[in-house]
């Protein structure tokens, strides 16, 4: 019985130490819309596997201008198609790898004292008059990810010219999103996911999907860097339990 209790303890032993040494720290980098939901993946992935990441969490541009730079990415995370196209055609990530996983809403948001009331946004809605005096912060319009999709919207209503004088324009959506809770612009564009994680500002419209390309967020493993590890992190974000993580945080899951 005592052999036999040293043996299975023995053996418990050697699987620790072999999922030790076989951990890896997984380098990922993702738009910054995903940081609490990624993170807390994150925790599920390390207990289920014993390997950890390491985010790095910013637009999805200037992350992807980074991997073409050679930055150590294992897996990119972009908040739309351009971005990941963009390394798709330079070879940067492994093509067979990527998929899309999430979707997302795109919200219009003002400080949680703000007077303004809700709005019903559609093609006819004047963004620009809403903003009154003030301007509207949102993620570059030229290159990140939110800010994109805003100028899509406003462009597809015919009201670009109009708002494009009004844009706060940030470097992230978590950016815009911090200069809508200081309170320097009234109102902002971001995504829903990153509206209810703060308790300093509201929603007050939701742009319909009809106004611009799906919010799509692929994945894939970064070019030459398809560890063990990496591959086991695009594993389990495809599993129920990741999804379920996802979709609390306010996520479309596909």
């Amino acid at each position: 019985m005592l052999k036999r209790f040293r043996g299975a303890a023995a053996g418990l032993a050697l699987g620790l130490w072999t999922m030790a040494a076989q951990a890896e720290e997984v380098f990922v980098f993702a738009a910054a819309s995903l940081t609490n939901a990624l993170n807390e993946v994150g925790e599920h992935f390390t207990a289920k596997t014993g390997h950890t990441i390491k985010p790095s969490y910013a637009a999805s541009s200037g992350l992807a201008k980074q991997v073409e730079q050679g930055a150590p990415a294992q897996v990119f995370a972009s908040a739309d198609l351009k971005w990941m196209d963009y390394l798709a055609e330079k070879k940067l990530v492994n093509s067979d790898t990527r998929f899309n996983l999430l979707g997302n809403t795109l919200v219009l948001v003002a400080p949680v004292d703000s007077k303004l009331t809700k709005a019903e946004l559609d093609a006819k809605t004047n963004i620009a008059a809403l903003a009154g005096n003030g301007r509207i912060a949102t993620g570059n319009p030229d290159s990140v990810p939110v800010g994109l999709y805003f100028k899509q919207a406003m462009e597809r209503a015919g009201q670009w010219k109009a708002v494009e004088p009004k844009i706060a324009s940030a470097d992230s959506v978590r950016a815009a999103l911090a200069f809508v809770e200081r309170g320097e612009v009234p109102l902002g564009v971001v995504y829903a996911t990153d509206a209810t994680v703060s308790k300093k500002v509201k929603i007050v419209g939701v742009f319909p999907d009809t106004m611009h390309d799906p919010i799509v967020y692929p994945f894939a493993l970064v070019t030459g860097k398809e560890t063990a590890g990496a591959k086991a992190l695009l594993d389990f974000v495809r599993t129920n339990e990741a999804k379920g993580v996802f979709a609390k945080h306010g996520f479309k899951v596909n």
